[in-house]
């Protein structure tokens, strides 16, 4: 593959349009206490290799060939810094190896969600909170994360674990790793600033293990970091909470935080959220003792952001948003200095892997001077209906702006919502990012919804529309996309086997709301993509394109065979020449230059 302004070709110079979906592991394959977290192993994760030529096959034959697999910092080194865990990296290559066979590509996604499994989440070790001196068994008792091993049972509200980039642990850990040089200089480890030991090592695992796999040619390239977090970066008044995604449950300012850490009894409100916004329905307080192992303490008192002295905690002028007497921008100031430094780094195992970018969610995203970009880039963000994910329902005539909180009403109406919220993000790349192309790296549905109604009558009528709609946007767009996600041993009963999600495409050994995702599309065009769109209800597929008499190869059009009986019916403005095979229509230009319109009419299945 190769990219050329904002579009992906393939070596015929065909141009691609890359589906599939997210593949991979947050979780090690055995149970594993949080207690021990240098014994924790991901092998056969996401899958035993005895079954990793069922798991591709599958996915291929539903026509994602591009998978977005995704990888934590802690399977790779989790027993300490610079020991990597050869095992798992040896299952790793012979599981790409797998999927090269098998005729589908990947993009390796270093992935991790509210910094790691110990701070409600996953990506990094444990020992990356230890090395700045915090006791990972109290990270629940003093706020500092809430965590499913913390509730004990608890039921949690849906969608609780993002709160967690507000509390201290992943706050503080997100602002060494990208900002410590900045608002901590003085606070080392192992004699380095936070920021340059965190990092170095972040890069450097990821970099040992793309050369142990650099040889599987199943792989396009690398993405940098799965949605980074500011931490507590721009944040100009510590009293108040900035920076979050939602709020909910218990939520402290960034002062509250940090005096809770510390030991001090400190009240946080707890919020409650609705499709209309949020509101403080009551309070809870902290009063356990130090988060800090003896011997260490806050890096931002150390800093000088607050002081106890008298014992009352109190702040000082200092804030997240200045430095150097400069306004800060988190994307540009640093972001994108990790991001360059990061793919300078990997590319030396590769100098023509793409490299995927991803900026905050729903925040900051990153931004390219003209020829300042990286080469062979392309933005990888995400995007969720917000309505469906955190209230687990869905509503093909109502939903709610998440950027206005108004509502919006009709089918149509909500379906150019999807497809302006898509659109906000292309036309930033095409503007701030050198047009570079874009991939929706994440989008899905939880299948839990409506009380898990789906689950006991077996209809899934509500999520083949949601999913449906979603897609329809991509279409319309002519995005690369990778839904969010298949996991192997996803059950009803546990879901996703994390922090209660329920995403995945694929339960207990079959498809789940097939006809809402399985659908016709060009996997490889000769010439330019124009125009797409499907039907699912009446089985009509419209393609226009701009075909290239120069490209003998013909444009393909993958036909999901499980959704659709008797052979299509092609019909086309243009003198092309068409053959059709299993799950594939072939077009053939033969010389033909100018504007193709292909209609296909097929028969779906009841």
């Amino acid at each position: 593959m190769n990219i050329q302004n904002n579009l992906i070709f393939d070596e015929s110079g065909r141009t691609l349009i890359l589906r599939g979906c997210n593949v991979g592991s947050k979780t090690p394959s055995q149970p594993t206490p949080l207690t021990s977290p240098e014994t924790a192993s991901f092998v056969d994760r996401p899958f035993p290799l005895e079954h990793a030529e069922t798991h591709f096959a599958r996915l291929r034959s539903w026509g994602f060939t591009f998978i977005r697999f995704f990888i934590t910092w802690e399977a790779i080194e989790h027993a300490g810094p610079g020991i990597y865990d050869e095992e798992y990296l040896a299952y790793l290559r012979k599981i790409l190896l797998i999927a090269e066979k098998n005729g589908i590509s990947v993009y390796m996604d270093p992935h991790q969600d509210v910094w790691s499994r110990w701070t409600g989440g996953d990506g990094a070790p444990a020992w990356t909170l230890e090395k700045i001196g915090i006791d990972i068994t109290k990270l629940d008792s003093t706020g500092a994360a809430i965590t499913e091993q913390g509730l004990a049972g608890e039921k949690a509200p849906p969608m609780l674990w993002p709160t967690n980039y507000s509390r201290y642990a992943t706050a503080t850990m997100f602002t060494l790793f990208f900002g410590g040089a900045a608002f901590a200089p003085d606070f080392h480890i192992e004699g380095e600033s936070a920021q340059d030991f965190l990092q170095e090592h972040y890069i450097a695992a990821f970099k040992h293990c793309y050369r142990r796999l650099k040889n599987c040619a199943a792989i396009v390239g690398f993405g940098s970091m799965n949605e980074p977090h500011p931490g507590f970066i721009g944040c100009r008044d510590l009293n108040k909470l900035e920076n979050y995604i939602v709020k909910l449950g218990p939520l402290p300012s960034p002062f509250m935080a940090m005096t809770a850490a510390s030991g001090y009894r400190t009240k946080v409100p707890t919020y409650a959220t609705n499709l209309l916004g949020e509101r403080i329905i009551d309070s809870q307080v902290y009063e356990s003792a130090s988060l800090f192992k003896e011997g260490f303490s806050c890096p931002w008192k150390q800093a000088g952001f607050w002081s106890d002295e008298g014992g009352t905690p109190k702040l000082s002028e200092k804030n997240f948003a200045v430095t150097n007497g400069k306004p800060v921008s988190f994307a540009n100031d640093f972001l994108n200095p990790f991001i360059k430094k990061f793919a300078e780094r990997i590319r030396e195992q590769n100098k023509k892997a793409f490299l995927f970018i991803e900026g905050v969610p729903m925040g900051e995203q990153p931004s390219w001077a003209k020829g300042d970009a990286p080469t062979n880039a392309v933005n990888a963000f995400h995007w969720y209906d917000g309505v469906a994910l955190f209230t687990k329902s869905f509503c093909p005539w109502f939903t709610v702006n998440a950027k206005t909180r108004k509502p919006v009403f009709g089918k149509k109406n909500i379906a150019a919502y999807f497809v302006a919220c898509l659109r906000e993000s292309v036309d930033w790349t095409r503007e701030r990012m050198n047009d570079i192309p874009c991939l929706l790296g994440e989008f899905g549905l939880p299948f839990d919804l409506n009380g898990r109604k789906a689950f006991k009558t077996g209809d899934y009528h509500i999520h083949e529309t949601a999913l449906s709609m979603y897609y329809d946007a991509i279409d319309a767009l002519l995005l690369h996309s990778t839904i969010w996600n298949y996991t192997a041993d996803n059950t009803n009963a546990e879901g996703d086997h994390w922090n209660g999600e329920d995403l995945s495409i694929f339960s207990e050994n079959k498809p789940r709301a097939m006809r809402g995702w399985l659908r016709p599309y060009p996997m490889a065009t000769a010439g330019i993509p124009l125009r797409l769109s499907w039907n699912r209800k009446t089985g009509f597929f419209s393609y226009t394109f701009k075909a290239d008499p120069s490209i003998e190869q013909p444009t393909e059009i993958f036909i999901p065979a499980d959704c659709f009986k008797d052979t299509p019916l092609v019909v086309t403005d243009a003198p092309l020449e068409s053959k059709i095979d299993t799950q594939r229509v072939y077009l053939y230009n033969n010389g033909f230059a100018g504007e193709a319109e292909v209609h296909l009419q097929l028969t779906p299945l009841l």
